[in-house]
């Protein structure tokens, strides 16, 4: 029994260890992304995916386990059901942004915390699993100059913040092939517009509008998956997985003010409120989401999917307003192959190599041009010696996505990137049941 607790409090300070770095990354985290299109709606929607998902272009409703390794699924929470072992996985992003307009170009670059998740089997058919990470993220700063008889006037727009989501879910198997499970989510956070007119007259009387949204509400989602064979090692899988178009509390705050800019550039204090709503109450509206896709996999060996994703965004309104999206699709492609996960005397054999291409038209749409998101990208997953005699394992997943987003059609922006994302997973027998003889 003492030998039990050991092990137990080291679980524990283990996990307090983790919690801790979670905060201090949170803490000095900025603005998460640079992009004029983040103004539109809830700002860039971020996806439920974990990197070792996002390698293979996002394909996520038809998987399960590729090996013996146990993934973190929380886009489709039926996926919890094939979790064997307490799995923990935590992880950074970064990303490198080029905005093309015009003959201008401007680079950019930003980092932070994406993901904490965990994942406990319950019995041999069900697991449950609860973590945090991004829901979207609203970062801009630009202006436009226009002429108002002689005098140049400009218009600034920015935005930063954004939102997280916090979840709890459960997975489910009935017999052998079929899977069940849902999420309850709780998306937070805050979302920050400024809007500026400024003359280019030292003195002159310039106006500014500021619209903050508090957020903070429950959502739901769920899935299912249905496998069978079609082959003596080969496993084919149908899945779906969607969301509730929920209503998300809001608390908003309102101003429009005034005021001037010294010579040197430095903004006054206000010298006038024209407006002030302070802590009014709304709501947001999240969409109806589907998601369909297909697995092929060989056990322990290869695996290759496709996913078709839909969203009611046309729907969706923030503060009771219609926030003028449009509905959005998009298809992914992707698989992962590990040659050999049980070698011992060649290490690449026993790495994860992943690949994946992704198309979506997004929910914005300026003017008659739809704006458009194309990617393609690539991972490994990269196994670190075991621990605990054998029952530990440990594994970093890395993946690069090289993409872009928008065109440079009719005077719009064309966003070129690239996204970084490193995570460490483990797999352990942390809550085994100890028999005393």
């Amino acid at each position: 029994m003492k030998l039990l607790q050991i092990k137990m409090y080291k679980k524990i300070n283990y996990i307090a260890a983790i919690l801790v770095l979670v905060c201090g990354v949170g803490v000095k985290a900025q603005v998460t992304t640079s992009s004029p299109y983040s103004r539109y709606g809830l700002g860039n929607i971020k996806g439920s995916l974990l990197p070792q998902l996002r390698a293979m272009g996002g394909i996520s409703t038809a998987v399960g386990k590729v090996t013996g390794f146990n993934y973190i699924n929380m886009q489709n929470p039926s996926s919890y059901a094939g979790v064997t072992l307490t799995t923990i996985d935590i992880g950074m992003t970064a990303d490198l942004t080029s905005l093309s307009r015009n003959n201008l170009t401007e680079t950019s670059f930003n980092g932070t915390f994406s993901h904490l998740a965990f994942a406990v089997p319950v019995s041999r058919k069900s697991a449950i699993s609860f973590g945090i990470l991004p829901y979207s993220d609203l970062g801009y700063a630009y202006r436009n100059t226009v002429k108002i008889d002689t005098l140049s006037v400009d218009q600034l727009y920015s935005g930063e913040g954004g939102l997280s989501k916090a979840y709890f879910g459960y997975g489910h198997r009935f017999g052998d092939h079929l899977r069940i499970g849902g999420n309850v989510e709780y998306i937070f956070g805050n979302l920050l517009t400024t809007r500026a007119t400024e003359y280019a007259v030292t003195g002159a009387i310039n106006a500014k509008l500021q619209n903050k949204n508090s957020v903070g509400g429950l959502n739901y989602s769920y899935g299912i998956q249905y496998d069978f064979n079609i082959g003596k090692n080969t496993l084919f899988t149908l899945g779906y997985s969607g969301s509730t178009a929920g209503k998300i509390n809001s608390t908003q705050s309102f101003f429009a003010t005034q005021y001037t800019r010294a010579q040197d550039g430095t903004e006054s204090t206000a010298i006038d409120t024209l407006s002030a709503i302070n802590g009014s109450k709304s709501n947001l509206t999240l969409p109806l989401t589907h998601n369909f896709g297909i697995a092929i996999q060989q056990n322990d060996k290869w695996m290759i999917g496709a996913d078709f994703r839909m969203s009611k965004w046309a729907n969706t309104s923030i503060n009771n307003v219609n926030s003028g999206l449009q509905d959005s699709w998009g298809v992914s492609l992707g698989g992962q192959w590990t040659p050999d996960y049980t070698s011992y005397n060649n290490y690449l054999k026993r790495m994860d190599y992943r690949l994946g291409v992704n198309y979506d038209k997004t929910y914005i749409k300026i003017g008659n041009e739809d704006i458009k998101e194309m990617g393609a990208s690539l991972g490994f997953g990269f196994p670190l010696p075991t621990a605990n005699g054998g029952s530990a394992f440990y594994k970093i997943n890395f993946t690069t996505e090289f993409g872009q987003r928008g065109t440079l059609n009719n005077n719009l922006v064309k966003e070129q990137f690239i996204n970084f994302h490193l995570g460490f997973t483990l797999n352990d027998t942390w809550f085994r049941r100890y028999r005393v003889d």
